[in-house]
């Protein structure tokens, strides 16, 4: 029996509603009886039912000594539904394999604890960091209580997300825009600022055949009520839940909008500390994708509030008098810099992603 290839098969099955879970974490679960799958889960939309239960209903009466992948350490709470745990026991299973224990600190090792103690053979462990990485936005809120927070940025090779006129349509290939729309799936909301809005006017939405349902939840940062019933994102509130962050109460509401007030920076705009709490108290948003512009991203920066950098670079140059994707940071020495480290690259016809987390 190998321990890592069912675990990978239930890291897949995870990943099926990833972006669609949250506040919960995206879980996958396959039930292995001498040595064959019998039964497989994952955590349904909204985030019930959950993974296990999902895969003991399905395996019906082939879990007496079977073994159990879950790639998070199951609930031993009593919540909206009953605990996890209660039910694996019942099912008689044999032998349970953990990849990661559950930050959440109402389980956070008591789960295992409890399937030990009715006599189940428990391992953890399997493919962890695979499964923390699945998981990044349910761990990141559990230890910051703030979401997962990644900026995707379209570049020329020299650094440039549009022209010195405005002109930025389009930057990367076709290809690339694609892998982007199918990216924005596995994320909860999707963000942009206010001169995003009013230079590009864009819909925030998954337009690949059969992803429309999956769009994300939609965030315009907008303290100056420049988001009128014309735009898109407007016109389209009906369809995709949208929210205007904003540090001051708004009068008059747009329809199908929801507002999200917070407080104030000291230069009178949105605080995005006290922000990216409330999307996680609010709204309960766990992973979030930036699009917006330079000025965006270098107030995140400078907020420590950009957990990976995902840039889609492309073969153009565009010269120094073009808008780059950063701005002014003020910063006098090299060991003041904001440091990423390179994760992943994946190339194109003719473009490359390049994905940058921050270093710890």
């Amino acid at each position: 029996m190998n321990d890592d290839h069912f675990m990978s098969i239930a890291l897949r099955l995870a990943e099926k509603n990833l972006g669609n879970v949250a506040p919960n974490p995206a879980v996958g679960c396959v039930i292995v009886k001498d040595g064959t799958i019998v039964s497989e889960g994952y955590t349904g939309i909204g985030g019930r039912p959950h993974a296990e239960v999902v895969a003991l209903q399905n395996a019906k009466d082939s879990t007496h000594g079977a073994t159990i992948y879950i790639t998070l350490e199951p609930c031993c709470h009593h919540g909206v539904t009953g605990p996890c745990t209660a039910k694996i026991i019942k099912a008689s299973i044999k032998r349970v394999v953990i990849a990661t224990i559950d930050p959440d600190s109402r389980v956070s090792g008591r789960g295992m604890k409890a399937l030990k103690e009715a006599g189940i053979e428990v391992e953890q462990g399997i493919m962890q960091k695979e499964a923390k990485e699945l998981n990044v936005g349910f761990f990141t809120t559990k230890e910051l209580h703030r979401p997962f927070i990644a900026c995707k940025v379209a570049t020329t090779l020299d650094g440039k997300i549009a022209t010195f006129t405005g002109d930025s349509k389009w930057i990367t290939s076709e290809n690339t825009r694609n892998w982007v729309h199918e990216l924005r799936t596995k994320y909860d909301a999707i963000m942009i600022g206010s001169n995003t809005l009013i230079n590009d006017d864009p819909l925030l939405t998954c337009r690949l055949p059969g992803l429309g349902s999956r769009s994300p939840i939609r965030l315009i940062i907008d303290s100056q009520g420049r988001l009128k019933e014309e735009h898109n994102i407007a016109k389209t509130a009906d369809k995709v839940i949208t929210w205007v962050i904003t540090n001051k109460e708004v009068e008059k509401k747009i329809k199908n909008i929801n507002y999200l007030v917070v407080n104030s920076s000291n230069a009178g705009k949105v605080c995005l500390k006290d922000m990216a709490l409330k999307l996680v108290s609010e709204i309960g948003i766990t992973r979030l994708l930036v699009e917006g512009g330079g000025v965006l991203i270098t107030e995140l920066l400078k907020c420590n509030l950009i957990d990976r950098l995902i840039i889609c670079r492309s073969g153009k140059i565009l010269g120094n008098d073009a808008t780059p994707f950063v701005g002014d940071l003020g910063i006098q020495f090299i060991n003041n810099c904001y440091q990423f480290k390179k994760t992943k690259i994946i190339e194109f016809s003719e473009d490359i992603v390049e994905v940058w987390d921050r270093s710890s």
